[in-house]
């Protein structure tokens, strides 16, 4: 006689409509944000509506993921469920994998189609009327237009803090391998160590970030309104550091978890999603690094 595995359905919760509100809230700070600077509105609204919506998106986080926690703690989960958790980690990521095809996909058009266009190369139509003496080379140190788009004085070398951030990472990636097995084996200890090495591993990149940030636009005037170059640049990256900032958060829960006892080598499926995010977020930044700073 065939059986069925028994699988937990919760019960209502206000968790989804919350997140809903926070994400709606976040996009239209962000966007008004961002019109009021193409604008040169120095007193905007933007910023607080961000933060508002961020704030309404970190408290449906924390307990979004409390009440899986309890439920996950009281033996509720079954291996079915914990299947489904699988497939949703894994189509979650092959969607972040598809927005950093689109933003690479847009560098790509900019490198090789529109950017040389506007040279003026293929039918020299209008955009070789507008800037006749315009030539496209890349990284575009000088723009069609550099009264409404000055460009930067210079570019980031990839051989300096990039190179610094791409060995953090690649290191966080073996360094969360390291905890991971350490788990699988009931070493606690070196767990803990592993794990918290990848949490300042993380903190050190974003904090060169930081750093290379503000030397671009103090220094070097690379700005996202220093043409399509530094917007490219800002878009790729920034996107990219606010992936490390969320991995970071969840490996240090995830370090905050283990410390109070919680994942065994039989259920820790928490930790393996983890870790799964931190190594794509890794891979993104090999790609970052080869195609935005080197090449």
């Amino acid at each position: 006689m065939a059986t069925h595995e028994h699988y937990y359905v919760p019960a209502q919760s206000k968790w989804p409509i919350i997140a809903t509100f926070g994400m709606v809230i976040t996009v239209y700070g962000l966007a008004t944000w961002f019109n009021d600077l193409k604008a040169a509105r120095p007193e905007s609204h933007g910023p607080y509506i961000f933060f508002v919506g961020g704030l309404l998106l970190a408290y449906m986080l924390f307990g979004w993921f409390g009440a899986v926690i309890k439920e996950s703690r009281a033996g509720l989960y079954s291996p079915q469920l914990d299947r489904s958790f699988r497939w949703g980690m894994s189509w979650f990521i092959f969607s972040e994998v598809m927005f950093f095809i689109a933003f690479f996909g847009a560098l790509f058009y900019v490198r090789h189609i529109s950017g040389p266009a506007l040279g003026g190369e293929g039918t020299k139509g209008i955009a070789h009327m507008l800037w006749p003496n315009f030539q496209f080379t890349w990284p575009l140190l000088h723009t069609p237009d550099p009264k409404l788009f000055p460009p930067p004085k210079e570019v980031i070398s990839p051989w300096g803090l990039p190179l610094v951030n791409t060995i953090l990472l690649v290191s966080s990636s073996v360094t969360i391998t390291i905890a991971h097995h350490a788990l699988k084996k009931g070493h606690r200890g070196a767990l803990k160590i592993w794990l918290a090495i990848t949490v300042l591993l993380g903190c050190g990149f974003l904090a060169l970030q930081a750093e290379e940030y503000m030397h671009a636009y103090h220094e070097l005037g690379l700005t996202l309104g220093s043409g399509i170059y530094g917007a490219t640049f800002f878009m790729l990256t920034g996107f990219h550091g606010a992936h490390v900032t969320i991995g970071t958060i969840i490996l240090f829960v995830m370090l905050m978890r283990i410390m109070k006892g919680h994942f065994d080598n039989e259920h820790q499926f928490g930790f393996e999603a983890a870790s799964w995010y931190w190594h794509f977020v890794d891979v993104v930044w090999i790609g970052l690094f080869i195609f935005v700073y080197v090449l």
